[in-house]
Formats: structure tokens, sequence, C-alpha cells
């Protein structure tokens, strides 16, 4: 089974919410979510981070088709029409396989992640209407 560990690839510095973080930084494992449109595509969608290529194959199964082997994930976006962020890190690693329900990671506990939602936090409580 591959592992669930991805490396985030910050893609925008600019931002509030990524400009204390490094350009390349190891995830907590948690379960990830595609999406069936191409974020890149809107153009009121900024992608601030994805999951780099080096972290193929990443997912847990069972099925196949929850591996991902390549392809482009955003995982941070923002859309510039609101002053919001998408953080797309899905939930804590839960031992569903073994039927324990036991957590086995935590998403929050990682230095950069807790970086990326305290800068997020401070940024929404600036006032005006920013929207980098």
């Amino acid at each position: 089974m591959a592992a669930n560990i991805g490396c985030l690839k910050v893609e925008n510095h600019n931002h509030p919410s990524t400009r204390n973080l490094p350009d390349t930084f190891k995830s907590s494992p948690n379960e990830w979510y595609c999406w069936k449109n191409d974020l890149r595509k809107n153009p009121d969608i900024k992608i601030l981070i994805s999951i780099d290529s080096t972290s193929f194959p990443l997912g847990t199964g069972p099925k196949l088709n929850e591996i991902w082997h390549s392809g482009y994930y955003p995982v941070v976006w923002t859309n510039k029409n609101y002053k919001m962020l998408y953080v797309n890190m899905g939930h804590n690693d839960i031992d569903y396989e073994n039927k324990t329900d036991k957590e086995l990671s935590f998403t929050f506990g990682n230095e950069n992640q807790d970086r990326l939602i305290i800068d997020a936090l401070m940024w929404y409580g600036t006032s005006g209407k920013s929207r980098k």
C-alpha cells in the first residue's frame, strides 16, 4: 500500500497565508481529495499549494483508483472574488482497514501546516477586502 504522506509545493509565496512557508514541505498523513475539474482553468482561482510530484505514488487504497501515480492535485487555493482560503488537507489518517478506528496521525501538529492555518487566520482578521 502506498504511503499517504505527501510532499507539498508552495506555488505562490505572495499570499499572506503562504509567505512564511518553505518551497516544499512534508504533510501530515491524511486522506487526500481530488477534483474532476481542473482548477487552473478557472481564472478566479489562484492555487497556492499543490502536491509535489515526488509524492507519487500517494494514497492508501484499498482500491487501486484511490492511489495516485501522477497528476496535478491542488490542496490550497483562494478565489480572487472573495476573501477565502480552501485548505484541502482531508482529515487524520484513521485505521479503517483493521476496523479499530484508531487515529494514526493528526492533521495538526505539523509545523508548516500549523503555520499555514495561523497565517490564514491572521489574514482573515485583517480589515479590508484584500483578496490576493
